[in-house]
């Protein structure tokens, strides 16, 4: 009964020194976290500077043309796929593979998606 009573009076002078902690926790959030982080948000928000580009097109021509590149690179791949799985589905047709034939089906959906990219993209604007 006594070491129940003892444990009990340990417990609650857990509690108060946790407690005093968690005090002291948000005291210090208060006094100096707060502060500190409201001061670096005006620092940035002061700093900025706003940059006047005259010319973009030299920078823009460039990624213009790699971008235009790199489309027809995957619709000219994409039209290899196609033409590849279609000679595949005849084939698997022709000895009535179902398993290959859907596969090919696949391929042919595949490449006439890389095929079409370039096509879509123009029409979206880039």
């Amino acid at each position: 009964m006594m070491r129940l009573l003892k444990d009990a009076r340990s417990n609650k002078a857990e509690k108060k020194e946790g407690s005093s902690m968690g005090k002291k926790r948000r005291s210090f959030m208060k006094q100096v976290m707060v502060p500190a982080f409201c001061g670096a948000v005006t620092a940035m928000n002061l700093m900025s500077t706003t940059a006047f580009a005259a010319g973009t097109e030299a920078v823009t021509k460039p990624l213009d043309s790699l971008k235009t590149l790199i489309i027809a690179v995957i619709g000219a791949i994409g039209i290899i796929i196609l033409a590849k799985n279609v000679m595949e589905f005849a084939q698997a047709y022709q000895q009535q593979d179902s398993s290959t034939m859907n596969s090919a089906l696949k391929g042919i959906v595949a490449g006439v998606m890389m095929a079409g990219i370039s096509s879509v993209l123009t029409f979206l604007g880039f």
